[in-house]
Parts: structure tokens; sequence; C-alpha cells
């Protein structure tokens, strides 16, 4: 007899967005006629820079021809695009980041989920709520998070990022074994300092944790003072693995393909207390469970480091930016209270009258047409807000805004 991980079963029925898409199917039913602007899921709208078509097209062309011909490729990504990011990403930041430390995958939400692989079961991992729930729900399928209680897991230590402390989170109440960090924020869209985010790589060192920093939104950073790597601090390299992504970036949302750093001086440890490189077991596992992101996307995703990928890019970027200031602008015109949208894609928008996050959800919904995500969905600390994106249209941004200005009137 088969049976099952049981782990999953403590699961919530469904993921988050599968219940949004339920809700809005039902209206959509019941409202045949009415026009929906989507600003809740953080996909992308605009297309990919011509650079990345082209380098997509020429690489296509390369697999028809058998001189030229690409089958299986190094699990760990091509050695091309490995020295593209780390000359673009990190040297040019004054980091030194070894060839052997990228790992190239197809996004960095299947690194996220799948690098506890490497870590043993009963390790205790805090998180920053509201927090992208994939580090929740991928720690739930590994057993480690105990049982839900009260809208929370009870062996996971939530570290609250609430309008009353600026959405910065404190220290840890007691000492974790692995902390998620994901800057700039999803689904706050706030960022960390450089002093901020220090204070938590000298944690790790001090107390032998393990940081997941999760930079997926790092190109969308303004501020000069702003971090974009965790190994912008000293020491960092030692306590923490950074998760890249260019779906966001560069639109790859459909292309698929990101990379995870793990640095090879990051050690985690046996019951004995014996230090174990986890850059070899990340290795090891990539090796043994990936069979390596395509040649194609890699190609495209090399192109982004182009000169004209890179000016392609930063305008794509400024315009979903554009985007996020006519929101926030407008939102706050609208007597809202608005937090992010200046240095990430999100707008973290606090429900008025005190609805809920699923009854504001509903209200945009059902009276003005318009669909955010409710952030009760991203950890108990987020119930009271929705998260709007800045990925749509231009055209629909600026129509959404003007429904609710005429809502709220």
């Amino acid at each position: 007899m088969a049976l099952v991980n049981e782990h999953f079963l403590k699961l919530q029925s469904s993921y988050l967005f599968t219940d949004i898409a339920k809700k809005v199917n039902t209206f959509k039913v019941t409202h045949p006629k009415s026009k929906i602007i989507r600003m809740g899921i953080g996909d992308v709208t605009q297309p990919l820079a011509p650079a990345v078509i082209e380098a997509m097209h020429r690489a296509i062309d390369e697999m028809s021809r058998k001189e030229t011909f690409h089958g299986y490729g190094p699990e760990q990504g091509y050695s091309f695009l490995i020295d593209a990011i780390i000359k673009n990403d990190f040297e040019s930041r004054g980091i030194f980041i070894e060839p052997g430390e990228v790992f190239i995958s197809d996004g960095a939400k299947s690194d996220c989920g799948n690098i506890g692989d490497i870590l043993r079961h009963d390790n205790s991992i805090g998180v920053t709520d509201p927090v992208y729930p994939v580090y929740i729900d991928s720690n739930v399928m590994a057993g480690r998070t105990g049982n839900l209680v009260n809208g929370k897991w009870s062996d996971v230590v939530y570290i609250p990022c609430t309008a009353e402390n600026n959405f910065v989170p404190d220290l840890p109440s007691r000492r974790v074994d692995i902390i998620y960090l994901c800057y700039p924020n999803n689904p706050t869209g706030t960022t960390l300092s450089k002093d901020e985010l220090k204070k938590w790589v000298n944690y790790a060192l001090a107390n032998d944790t393990l940081i997941m920093f999760d930079a997926a939104y790092e190109a969308y950073i303004q501020d000069p003072d702003i971090p974009h790597s965790i190994y912008e601090i000293k020491g960092a390299k030692k306590v923490a693995i950074e998760f890249r992504s260019f779906s966001k970036t560069a639109g790859f949302t459909g292309v698929r393909c990101g990379y995870t750093v793990v640095p090879k001086e990051l050690k985690a440890f046996t019951l004995k207390g014996e230090g174990v490189s986890l850059n070899k077991l990340w290795n090891r596992r990539q090796c043994t469970k990936f069979n390596g992101t395509s040649y194609i996307s890699q190609r495209g995703a090399e192109a982004v480091y182009s000169p004209e990928g890179k000016e392609q890019i930063k305008a794509t970027i400024q315009y979903y930016m554009t985007n996020a200031k006519i929101m926030c602008e407008g939102l706050t015109d609208c007597g809202l209270k608005v937090y992010g949208g200046k240095n990430a894609p999100y707008l973290w928008v606090k429900a008025p009258d005190g609805l809920s996050s699923w009854k504001f959800f509903e209200k945009l919904l059902y009276e003005v047409n318009i669909i955010g995500t409710p952030g009760v969905g991203f950890g108990p600390c987020g119930e009271g807000y929705l998260r709007l994106t800045a990925f749509g249209d231009r055209n629909e941004t600026e129509e959404a805004i003007e429904r609710l200005r005429k809502w709220t009137r």
C-alpha cells in the first residue's frame, strides 16, 4: 500500500490565486458584460525586449542545424549566462561570486520551494508577515511548520511587518535556523536599507542562522542607497542564499529563467556538528532532479545584459514604475492609505472603513470591476490590506484609477 506525504494534507484546500480565480469566474458568469481590470496577480503585460527576441530567434536557428544543435545542457546553466550574471549583477557592485556558485533555473519560485530538499525536516523557520505564500507552503510540505492554529502555523516564528513598525521587521523573538527575507518585498512593496539588512546578516552570523534572500524585484529599486543584493553586506556569503529571477526584470514569466547563488563558504551542519557545503548539496540535488533550463531561454537571458538589452529592459521597468506612480497618486487622492510602489512594482493598500481583506476585494470586484489580491492571503498581518500590482497596461491602469475616483466621491 502506497502512503502519502501527510504533510500535504495540512495545506489549505487551494492556493490563494486559485481562490481568487474562482470568485472572479463566478462574477464573470453573473456579470458577462462587465469589463474587469486585473491588478492582482503579478504577471507582466509588456512584450519581451527586442534584444531578447532576437537572441532567442538566433538560438532557435542554431537548433535547426546539426552543427549548432544543443541537447541536454549543464544542469548548473551555460557558462555564457553565468559569466554575464556575475559581471553585471555582482562585479558591478563590488561583489565577488565564483561561476560555481551560480545555478541557472526555471525561476525563483521553483528554487525557493525546492531549496528545502537539502535541509533537515526539523529546522525551525522564521518568516516576515505578510509573506510570499511559497515560503510557507513549501515548508508545510516538508513538515517544518507544525499545525495550523487560528491562521498561524504552530512551529513558524512570525515576524510582523506592519504600518506600526514601518514594515521593517524586528529580529525574531527566539532563535531560528532559517529566515526568509524578500526585498524589495512581495507583497508590501517596501524595502530594507543597508543598515537594516546588515542587522539581519549580523544576527545570522551570531546565531548560525541561514538566510533565504529573495531578490526577485531588485531591478525595480530606484533609491541608490537601497542594496540590490544581500552580498553587499560583509559576511553575507557565510550565511545567505540569494534567489534572482528574470520573470519581472525582463518579462520572462512565460519564458522561465532565473538563478540562485549558493556561496561555497556557506555551510549547514550534521547532528554531530560537522559543517557541510550547501553549494555541493544543491549541485547534487540539481544534477539529480533538474535537467537544466532551455538553451533558448538562457540565450534570451544573456541578451538582457547586452547594451541594447539593458536600455530596453530599463525602459520596460520604468513603464511599470510609472504605472506605480499613477496608482500611488490616484489611490492617495481617493483617500486610501498606500504603501510601497516606490522601489517595487507592488502597492499595499489599507482597506477603508475597517473592511476585511476579502470584503475589500469583493467590493472592488463587484462595484468597480477591479481585481486585487487580499492581503490576508499573505499571512495574518496582511488582514485588512489589498495588494495591487503595477504590471498592467497603461490605459487600463489609468482607467482603473478613474473608476476608483468616481467610486470614492
